[in-house]
């Protein structure tokens, strides 16, 4: 493909890209706020992640490692990922550039946990994640999948 996943810095460049994507809320607009107000190094530790094609952003997701401690879907208990707003630009879609950016997150080797968007489910189980039995008190109106590595499985409660 000719892609690759890198680590999206936080600048005005990549806050620009951001606007083109239907998600776009409250985190970037936040983060543009950080950045306005004391022009934030570009190594900056970023949660974003994301696939340009040429010069052009296509593909985007947040990845933020959850501690342990805070585990309430893997067993045994460990460090987890959170993945968010997984986005692939309309003109990009069904060219393997979200499975790419899903791909790169597994590689962690950590269980992953996703909140995807109703339309999208297909999406998630066709590359391994599966539902959780809803629990009204940890899932809070989300509809989360997981994926688990080897070795890893659901939560008993």
């Amino acid at each position: 493909m000719g892609t690759k996943v890198e680590k999206l810095k936080i600048n005005f460049k990549t806050l620009e890209e951001f606007k083109k994507f239907k998600e776009y809320g409250i985190q970037e607009l936040s983060m543009l706020e950080d950045l306005e107000a004391n022009m934030v190094d570009n190594d900056n530790e970023s949660p974003f992640y994301g696939i340009y094609f040429g010069d052009k952003l296509v593909a985007r997701m947040s990845l933020y490692q959850i501690d342990a401690k805070f585990d309430r879907y893997f067993y045994p208990p460990q460090n987890y990922l959170e993945l968010w707003k997984l986005e692939v630009l309309p003109d990009y879609q069904e060219k393997g550039f979200g499975k790419q950016l899903v791909e790169f997150a597994k590689n962690f080797g950590l269980p992953i946990k996703a909140n995807p968007r109703m339309q999208s489910r297909g999406f998630w189980e066709k590359i391994g994640f599966s539902n959780v039995d809803y629990e009204m008190d940890r899932d809070r109106g989300e509809n989360p999948l997981v994926w688990y590595p080897e070795g890893v499985e659901a939560q008993q409660h």
